[in-house]
This record gives C-alpha cells, structure tokens and sequence, in this order.
C-alpha cells in the first residue's frame, strides 16, 4: 500500500499549499507573481482534487476491513481531514457570499 502513502503524502502538501492560498487571500505577503501562480494553483485546483480523493480512499479501505492506520501514520490522516474540513467550510462560506450576492 505504498501508493496509499505517497497519496497522504501529496495531499497533505496540498493542504499546506491551500492554506498559503488562503493566507495569501487575507494578506499580500508575496511579491513574486510566478511563486504566488504556482501556490494557487497547487492549493486551490490539485488541493479540492487531491484531498478528498485521499480521504475516498481512506473511506473504501474502512469499508473493506481494513484499517488505513495500519498503512498511514495516523497524524497524516488526521491532518488530511482537518484540510478537508477546512477545504469544507471554505466552499459553503464562498458559495454562501455567491448567494448573499445575487440575492
């Protein structure tokens, strides 16, 4: 299960890299365009893409019997969860603005 592994891995760089994004939309703290591109489009687009595939995965092994502790460190997947659930609360606040906007 070595794949479930590089998969936590990679979403959690994800969830770090969504929220620098989210950093980066209260504050300007970097200049550099070309860097501030790259840590969008890792956050946002490969982040809601990544993470919750990830947790899919998570879901079908629990269901299968196995448990994904077994071949992640359980930090890993709480961390990933916790992204998740900020990723969440991201979603229903910007479609919540949408709807308050068009109201």
């Amino acid at each position: 299960m070595r794949w479930l592994l590089f998969l936590s891995r990679l979403a959690f760089i994800c969830g770090l890299f969504f929220l620098l994004t989210l950093s980066l939309l209260v504050k300007e703290w970097i200049k550099d365009e070309t860097l501030v591109s790259t840590i969008i489009t890792i956050g946002f687009f490969m982040g809601m893409i990544i993470v919750p595939v990830t947790l899919f995965c998570y879901l079908l092994l629990w269901i299968f019997g196995k448990k994904p502790g077994i071949y992640v460190p359980k930090w890993l997947i709480v961390a990933n969860i916790f992204v998740m659930l900020i990723l969440l609360s991201y979603i229903v606040y910007i479609n919540y603005l949408y709807a308050q906007a068009t109201a």
